[in-house]
């Protein structure tokens, strides 16, 4: 579970198709060549980092950056990062929540939960390439993961 910079994987937690193809897209464009992958859920999700239901080392390489949509069926965002960091063997995956909202009670309440970063999707394709390649030159490119 420890970072290798030449076989990299950030993994994006979100249920609309769409946001999933525009944050891939988002960050080819800003030359992140590495491994993406993607879940649709918050149960997938745990599935994911627990190797659970059908995900394996195979299919499930471990993640150096979850992105975190905040809005998912069936568990959401809240509920698994609350999870993620109670969890010893999770709690020092890198967390970015990605989220439409922008409400202050949702900014505080995920970094009480203990969130490493927020940030509001933006309605405007360009403005979203900025705001990932700023999350790839400070979370891939600058800081030293665990």
């Amino acid at each position: 579970m420890y970072r290798n910079a030449t076989s990299m994987t950030i993994l994006i937690a979100d249920d609309d198709t769409d946001d999933r193809l525009f944050m891939e897209q988002a960050l080819r464009q800003c030359g992140y060549m590495q491994r993406i992958q993607f879940v649709e859920d918050g149960e997938y999700l745990m599935d994911y980092l627990h190797r659970k239901g059908g995900f394996d080392e195979t299919n499930a390489p471990w993640p150096n950056l979850l992105i975190l949509d905040l809005n998912m069926p069936r568990k959401n965002g809240f509920q698994v990062l609350r999870e993620i960091k109670d969890d010893p063997s999770l709690r020092r995956l890198p967390v970015v929540v990605m989220t439409t909202s922008s409400a202050d009670d949702d900014v505080v309440k995920t970094y009480n939960l203990g969130v490493n970063s927020f940030v509001t999707k933006p309605f405007n394709f360009n403005r979203l390439v900025e705001i990932v390649g700023s999350l790839k030159t400070y979370w891939i490119d600058t800081v030293k993961l665990p």
